[in-house]
């Protein structure tokens, strides 16, 4: 540790090495790690990702696979303290910044800030379409817009509470997912 870096920066580091490859076997992405101190113990939050989406059957996977890594091989990066270890998605409000979160948005509305020049940004507001190593395509009021990734300095993607409907089976699936929770709200009232 003598790099001057915090040791929860370096346990983290250390831990997502030691995960990252387990957890690609199950077909998931590590995208992030925060080991952070509550009380007498530490709380491990480990957000995954994958196509198509985190199922409750993933996190389950994923946890026991991160339990038996941690228990076997993790014991000298966690030490004798005590962790709480809390498995979750990578969450919509972690900003897009590989090809493969382009990907797994295609259709959702995103808000990219891009560096026109050095010093100078420009917001722009679409709709994700198709998107490669290099770069996404947005719809912008009814205009493609490529943008390079090289030119995004944030990318958000936007909370729609009445997403347009798509022809896309998955999405399909999502729609009437909220249709039924609009429903079920309406049976509790």
């Amino acid at each position: 540790m003598g790099s001057g870096q915090p040791a929860q920066r370096s346990t983290a580091e250390r831990i997502t090495d030691l995960l990252t490859a387990p957890l690609a076997e199950l077909g998931l992405d590590l995208e992030a790690v925060e080991l952070t101190p509550a009380g007498k113990r530490r709380v491990l939050r480990i957000a995954l990702d994958t196509d198509g989406g985190l199922t409750l059957d993933d996190v389950a996977s994923a946890t026991k696979k991160i339990d038996v890594v941690l228990e076997s091989d993790g014991a000298a990066i966690m030490g004798e303290l005590p962790y709480t270890l809390e498995v979750t998605s990578r969450g919509v409000d972690r900003p897009l910044t590989l090809p493969r979160h382009w990907r797994r948005n295609e259709g959702r509305l995103v808000k990219v800030v891009t560096t026109v020049e050095e010093g100078t940004t420009n917001d722009v507001v679409g709709r994700i379409g198709a998107s490669d190593d290099d770069g996404v395509t947005l719809d912008v009021a009814g205009s493609d817009v490529r943008i390079g990734y090289a030119d995004v300095a944030k990318a958000l993607v936007q909370i729609e509470f009445n997403r347009p409907k798509s022809s896309t089976p998955t999405e399909q699936d999502d729609n009437a997912q909220d249709d039924l929770d609009e429903h079920m709200d309406e049976d509790a009232d």
